[in-house]
């Protein structure tokens, strides 16, 4: 490539893009499920690239990582059994066996070659891939879930690509009404919720369609993430059969492992949402 050499992702939903300065593609591929590109950027580490969209960089994937997984496993009184659906780069099932309590986390990733090129590329990411707490299954997450045995788990992570192609049936009520069936009571669902600022009807979609299959009540956090169309992202979750008022805030404060964005005081924060947000949300 040329010395300024430039990937960028065009986001017509916001009528915006994003790009990175790259040295090197470093691998391309196209499975039976999508796209995959690894390239070597000047600035961000690696990045990855599926169907044309960012997913994850060295530089800023712990953002989205720790807030996919801390927020709510500190919320739930003691998470024993965990199922992230999609999560093929291994960075949320990391953080997700960061905690003691947690006896067993699977990991249902759809496209098997995403997680083979993440312990390639991003091997931090997949440090955890190897603890005896972890099980790696490259089959469909829809189904794994409607199969799900009833009342048998304790949290429930999406950590999903955008609702297109083969995440776009993680998106809808009846995949919620499976995470329901699933989850004990108490039990917690968290997905990634896309931007804020250009996606609420979205939102505000996945709310309904979360509170039509059966849980009583939801928080959207947010938080930044530079490598995503607007730089600001959020997650969704919601509760089985109990409120999310309050989190084990002690616990967080005294964690026994290193976070680089999450702490107590991020955790309030994502809970705060900017007013037009709330005002979209009724809340």
């Amino acid at each position: 490539m040329s010395d300024n050499a430039w990937f960028t992702e065009q986001h017509e939903h916001s009528g915006s893009s994003i790009g990175f300065r790259v040295k090197q593609l470093l691998h391309s591929e196209k499975t039976p499920f999508q796209t995959i590109e690894i390239y070597d950027t000047t600035d961000w580490g690696k990045l990855m690239v599926i169907d044309g969209c960012t997913m994850v960089s060295t530089r800023d994937n712990f953002l989205y990582h720790e807030m996919m997984s801390h927020p709510a496993l500190f919320t739930h009184a003691r998470a024993k059994r965990v199922v992230i659906i999609g999560g093929g780069d291994c960075g949320t099932l990391r953080e997700v066996l960061r905690h003691d309590e947690v006896e067993k986390a699977v990991q249902v990733e759809i496209d098997e070659r995403v997680t083979r090129l993440a312990e390639k590329y991003f091997p931090e990411l997949c440090e955890a891939n190897d603890d005896p707490r972890a099980e790696l299954l490259f089959i469909d997450g829809i189904k794994y879930m409607a199969e799900c045995e009833p009342d048998s788990l304790d949290l429930v992570i999406v950590d999903s690509t955008d609702p297109v192609g083969p995440a776009e049936g993680l998106f809808n009520a009846a995949f919620y009404s499976s995470c329901y069936k699933a989850l004990r009571h108490g039990g917690i669902l968290v997905q990634q919720s896309e931007s804020p600022l250009v996606h609420l009807d979205l939102i505000k979609s996945m709310r309904n369609a979360m509170k039509n299959a059966g849980f009583q009540a939801a928080k959207t956090l947010s938080f930044p993430q530079p490598v995503y169309p607007t730089g600001w992202w959020s997650c969704t979750m919601v509760r089985k059969g109990a409120d999310l008022a309050g989190f084990r805030e002690r616990g967080a404060a005294s964690k026994q492992f290193a976070t680089r964005y999450y702490n107590v005081d991020m955790h309030k924060a994502a809970l705060a949402l900017p007013e037009f947000v709330r005002e979209a949300l009724g809340e």
